[in-house]
Order: C-alpha cells, then structure tokens, then sequence
C-alpha cells in the first residue's frame, strides 16, 4: 500500500516511521458533555486542549446506541449485524464475544509490527477460559475489566475517597467486578479509588517502552468513564463543578493529560494521531448523575440523534490543522484511516467504513454519504430504523428506550413505544439538529426526491447486509463469569481477590 507517511523525511533524509495511533472511546457520553462542545460546567482542560488543537466533528457518529455493538463496529469497521454483536449487549457468562474471525484494528497493524495495547472496559465478550479477551484479538497487552463495571454488586463498594459509597445497587446475583491483566484475575472486586491510576500508569509505561524502542504502537483506551456508577480517585473526586459525573469526566481528562505529557516527553508527539470520541449518547435516566446530549434529542438506547452522534476529536500534532468538520463521519471508518496512514493492509471483509485521511489532512471532504441507525435488538424483519443521508435524517421507526427515561421529552423513554412512519419522518439535519420539525414530504418536490433517494440507499444497504449469527443469543452460563477462586463456594460471592 501507498505509504502517506514516506512523505515526511527526516532531516538526514530517511523515511520518518509509521505513525502511532492512540485511540481513546469514552462510556455514555453525550454529545453536550464536554467543554469544547458547550457544556459549562464540565471539566475537561485536556480534551478541550486537543479540540483547539485538532481537528472537532460536529457529526460524528456511532453504529448503535449501547456499548457491545458500538465497540465491535469500531474496531473490525463493519456494523455489529455482520459480525453477531446483537441483540443487546455481552454479560460476564455470556458465551459468545466478537468472533475470532473478526479481524480488529491492532491484527491489521500487527504484521507492521506493532505493538499493541488495550486498557478498561472491553465488553466484546470473555467466554470460556477468556476465550475473547483482548489478548486473543491481536492486542499484546490488555489490563482492565472485561465488560461494564456495573455488571458485579457495588452496593458496598467505594466510588468516591475517603469512602463513599457506590450509588445505587448495579448487578447483583453476578461476580464482582474483575480486574484483569492479560487473562489473569488481578484484582476482584476491581478498587475504583485506584483503578484509573493504574490505567495511567500502565499506558505510560506502554508508550515510553514503545517509543524507547522505537517501535509503533496501537493503544486503544476504552474508559470506564463516565458510564453508571460514576467514581473518581483522590485526583479528581470533588475537584469538578459538576458532580460525581464532572468528577469521573475529570479524572478521564487527567488521564488524557498524563498520555499527551507523555507523548511529548518520548518525542513522539509529531508522528502520533490521538482520536478521541464515545461509544453512544448519554444514560439520561440517572438524571443529573448522567450525561447530557446538548441540543440532540434523547440519548442512550434510542436512534435519535441524541443516541448515537457523539463527540469526536483529531488531534495530530504539525498534520491535523486546527479546526472543525462538518463532514460526515462514523466509528466505522477509523480502521480504514488507520490501515491507510500505517500503510496496512485492508482485511478481505465487506467493510462499511471509509478513509478519512482526506478529511484529517486537509480538512477536505468525506467519502461517507450515509449513516445507517439499526435498534439495539436489530433483526432482519424491521432493518433500519433511520437512515441519515447528506443533511436529511428520515425515521422509519421510532422508540424510547429505559436509558433515556426521565427526561420532559416523552419520545425518549421506554414507555414510547414502537411507531412505524410510512413515508418516514424527515428531518433536515443542519436546519434542525434537534430533531424537532419534520418537513412536509407532500409539499415539497425537494424533500419527495430526497426521500426516493433515501428509500433507495435503504433498499441497496439492507439487500446487502448479512447478519451474522447472534453471539449475545448464545445465552449466558454463570459457571463462565470470571472468578479469581474458581473452586470456591457459594459463588458468586466467594469469588474475591486482593
């Protein structure tokens, strides 16, 4: 492949090395959450600083509204119908994870010879002996918590010094929370006190060893922050305006800190491209403990924009020119980018992204014409749901969802019911972000040419999509929840470990 990167010569003349990626996904975050994108009390100086200093998305998006299918589309560039990570999301017994087969980002950089590295909430399934861990998806190294970290009891748990507790009850009946490094139990339950300290420090370690030895690297950073149940360290607990949310929100920020410092100090800084964004829209039922989806409509769980467009940020230090895209772009074009700039090679799959260089490089134009919304619960019977094309969004469907609930707004909680629009509901985006004036289909020749435009876009894509056997209706088997004793009893409260 064409290397973009042979261009830059160092100064005797050799070929300058293949960049290095550091992918940062943050946890049910909204699109009004961060400073730079308009929220007045969160804490974010290190996002904000590479938002100034990069390039900002204004209409970025995920490929679905909760964390397993989001994540799986992210790192393999294909929806989470192709590769089975549907309905809904993995479970610590769960028996299926993204599949083997499925080639992520760190096995397309791994022949260049990269290493890689992942760190905190994976949820792309563990499986019999850690059968999906990371360190059986192409990344050398993996140190965090194999799904959410409300999936164990955290009634007695700390999330705040000196002691407070976790709020509310998270999963009970299941394990506590595991810390785990490689495949190895570390911790369980996890100490939220210190996890994210330990999530620094090792990613530090990762790249100052990395760049010591002058290699590339991959490190993919999905946080724990700031999904349900918000905690924060001694760092950042207290030290925001916003609460247990801008608390956690803040700590995740400090951590972002600690990774550019150290990117500066072992002088990579220049050959790095930092990508910054969220796995889908705010959890708007824990109410002012939740995130915020700014002037987008409903949040977590729905396909309205609130849902699953999503904060995004370019930062490469004299590559990326400062600025702001409106172009369209999705997690599923950022392993196309990657393969591109690293010089990889594409894996031989259907693929739904598209390269970005273009747009990062020269803030030009995007090759993404379309934005498909599946449901959480995808199946062949409904297809999509919406389908966004250009600057025009049409609903075929709509539905609240329980993580959207409590809002004024009574289309978003899962009391809305399921409503079919035949023609669909048409909104021009960049007139009505909010979602809020649907535009008059009969009256307008405009809008009929831009709906049998949209009608057939829907009609191509889902004659072509091939859904995947469903691993999440695999079930689940609590005898595969990860246990630090596993010849303990009773389980599961007997699997603990310090």
């Amino acid at each position: 492949g064409h290397r973009l990167w042979a261009q830059n010569t160092e100064t005797d003349g050799s070929l300058a090395s293949p960049p290095n990626f550091v992918l940062l996904f943050a946890d049910d975050l909204g699109f009004g959450d961060l400073g730079s994108f308009g929220h007045p009390t969160s804490a974010t100086p290190n996002l904000d600083r590479l938002a100034a200093a990069g390039l900002r998305f204004t209409d970025f998006y995920c490929t679905s509204a909760v964390c397993s299918p989001s994540r799986a589309s992210l790192l393999t560039g294909r929806y989470q119908t192709r590769s089975g990570i549907y309905p809904g999301v993995l479970y610590p017994g769960s028996r299926g994870g993204l599949p083997l087969n499925e080639t992520t980002i760190a096995e397309v950089l791994k022949p260049l010879g990269y290493a890689t590295a992942a760190i905190g909430k994976w949820h792309l399934g563990f499986g019999a002996n850690g059968t999906f861990l990371p360190t059986n998806q192409g990344f050398d190294h993996y140190l965090g918590i194999p799904y959410s970290h409300d999936m164990g009891p955290c009634k007695n748990l700390t999330c705040f010094p000196p002691d407070v507790k976790c709020y509310g009850w998270c999963d009970v009946g299941t394990v506590f929370v595991p810390l785990m490094h490689d495949d190895a139990i570390e911790q369980q339950p996890v100490d939220f006190l210190n996890l994210e300290r330990s999530y620094s420090d090792f990613a530090v370690n990762f790249i100052t060893t990395s760049a010591n030895k002058k290699q590339p690297f991959f490190l993919y950073y999905p946080a724990h922050h700031t999904h349900y149940p918000q905690f924060a360290g001694p760092d950042a607990a207290g030290k925001s305006l916003r609460g247990p949310f801008g608390d956690s929100l803040l700590e995740l920020d400090n951590t972002i800190g600690n990774l550019l410092e150290t990117l500066e100090k072992t002088g990579v800084i220049n050959n790095t491209l930092v990508f910054f964004t969220a796995d889908n829209g705010p959890e708007l039922m824990r109410m002012s403990r939740g995130g915020n989806s700014g002037l987008l409509k409903c949040g977590k769980g729905t396909t309205y924009e609130g849902g699953m467009r999503e904060p995004a940020v370019a930062f490469w230090q004299g590559t990326i020119k400062p600025g702001v895209t409106h172009e369209l772009a999705s997690t599923l074009d950022i392993l196309p980018t990657i393969t591109k700039l690293a010089g990889a090679k594409l894996p031989p799959v259907m693929l739904d992204g598209v390269d970005l260089t273009e747009v990062l490089i020269n803030n030009g134009k995007s090759e993404r014409e379309s934005m498909m919304f599946y449901p959480t619960d995808p199946s062949e019977q409904y297809g999509l749901f919406a389908l966004r094309l250009g600057k025009y969004k049409a609903h075929f469907y709509t539905r609240g969802a329980a993580h959207s609930a409590t809002t004024p707004d009574h289309d978003c909680p899962g009391s809305a019911r399921l409503k079919a629009f035949d023609p669909p509901l048409i909104f021009d985006l960049e007139a009505d972000p909010s979602e809020n004036y649907p535009l008059n289909v009969t009256e307008s020749p405009e809008v009929q040419a831009v709906l049998e435009q949209i009608k057939k876009a829907k009609q191509q894509f889902e004659s072509s999509m091939v859904f995947g056997a469903s691993q999440i209706g695999k079930g689940s088997d609590p005898n595969l929840e990860p246990c630090c004793s596993p010849q303990c009893s009773p389980k599961p409260s007997c699997c603990r470990c310090s």
